[in-house]
């Protein structure tokens, strides 16, 4: 068994301590003052434990975003561990329990887990002398679970300075196989005009909005392709104002998931130049891709096997497996960064009341996010 390890599992109540705090401070995305609270909690971990460099980044319309350093050297050729600390539990949503090793909690699967065992991978570098030749950036953003928005552009900055990307978001339920495979997304606003006119009256005279974005949801759903993962979802429509009217109005909301950068192009251009249905009606479509795929390239498949090549050691089989889930990682991978995802603990029910954390899975994932960040920080 490694040092780290043992350190790690002599350690276990503490990083259980670590993750309640973290669980009770929270973190709505879109209750700015409970996050910022969280950060403060998050920073004060962080100095308690790891007693480096940390930054604050402050944000007006979402929480604030840290970035913790730790180790030597410079920006470039960086190892880059990305996390959030927002949920998507409003305040009081979700009660904190613990029933034998399981802690059920807002975000404690998403990904206060992942938060918790970065921390320690850190604290268990320090305390047991590793040598780094690199230095290590842990970004902690506040807006993952509503798009990124206001944190994108920080994490391709940081991102472009590193030569690996570590993601300690949720495992795959409910063995904690890590993600090699995430599928990428878009979104896209249809809006449609139509000729308004009174349905009895003069029906003919009247162009229907609702009738051609009927068309249009039937024709989009021709871009699917199981085979290659494509998928097309339209998720929100709305249109018309009365029964006895011909609807002048309609908008419908588009996802997209792809699984190759490939395929964006291709499904854009064909989402974006819309054929037209119905005479008299407009058709406009903005979007675009959002997040490319994380694709399992060869450097993302040397990742996964050296990480099972520390779970074997450590006692344990590690599996990988893929999301249709998107996640920040997309982002690093997309711009040719090697990103490996779902790094957390194991557990299982993200966004679901029966979300938890297996606490007794701890010391071997923060372990694991340990020997992966040494050994990449002497290569």
């Amino acid at each position: 068994m490694s040092d780290i390890l043992n350190y790690l599992k002599e350690h276990s109540n503490s990083i259980t301590d670590t993750l309640l705090r973290l669980t009770k401070a929270e973190s709505p995305s879109h209750t700015k003052d409970l996050v910022d609270k969280c950060g403060q909690v998050l920073g004060e971990e962080f100095e308690r434990l790891v007693g480096s460099s940390v930054e604050m980044i402050e944000k007006i319309e979402v929480g604030n975003q840290y970035k913790f350093t730790y180790g030597k050297g410079g920006d470039e050729g960086q190892i880059l561990v990305i996390g959030h600390m927002d949920t998507v539990w409003d305040e009081g949503a979700l009660p904190i329990r613990q029933e034998g090793n399981l802690l059920y909690g807002p975000g404690v699967f998403d990904m206060k887990g992942g938060l918790t065992i970065t921390l320690w991978a850190l604290k268990a570098l320090k305390e047991t002398s590793a040598q780094l030749n690199k230095k290590i950036t842990f970004l902690v953003t506040t807006d993952e679970e509503v798009g990124s928005t206001h944190s994108k552009e920080i994490i391709l900055k940081e991102a472009e300075k590193s030569s690996v990307v570590f993601v300690p978001e949720s495992s795959i339920g409910p063995d904690g196989a890590v993600k090699t495979i995430r599928k990428g997304a878009a979104q896209f606003l249809m809006k449609v005009e139509g000729i308004a006119a009174h349905a009895g009256i003069n029906a003919w005279d009247g162009a229907s909005a609702i009738e051609e974005l009927a068309y249009q949801i039937l024709d989009l759903k021709k871009l699917e392709n199981r085979d290659e993962g494509i998928s097309v979802n339209v998720g929100v429509v709305k249109g018309g104002t009365r029964g006895n009217v011909i609807a002048k109005e309609a908008v419908a909301e588009i996802d997209v998931r792809i699984t190759k950068k490939a395929q964006a192009e291709k499904i854009t251009e064909a989402i974006l130049n819309r054929p037209v249905f119905v005479k008299g009606t407009k058709v406009e479509v903005i979007g675009e891709i959002d997040r490319y795929p994380l694709e399992r390239t060869e450097a993302v498949i040397q990742l996964y096997d050296e990480l099972k090549g520390i779970a074997a050691s450590h006692g344990y089989d590690l599996n990988e497996g893929s999301s249709g889930g998107a996640s920040d990682g997309n982002f690093t991978s997309g711009i040719g960064i090697p990103t490996i995802d779902g790094l957390g603990p194991l557990g299982d029910g993200a966004h679901t009341e029966k979300e938890h954390v297996d606490l007794s899975n701890l010391p071997y994932r923060a372990a694991l996010m340990a020997e992966i960040i040494q050994r990449y920080a002497n290569k």
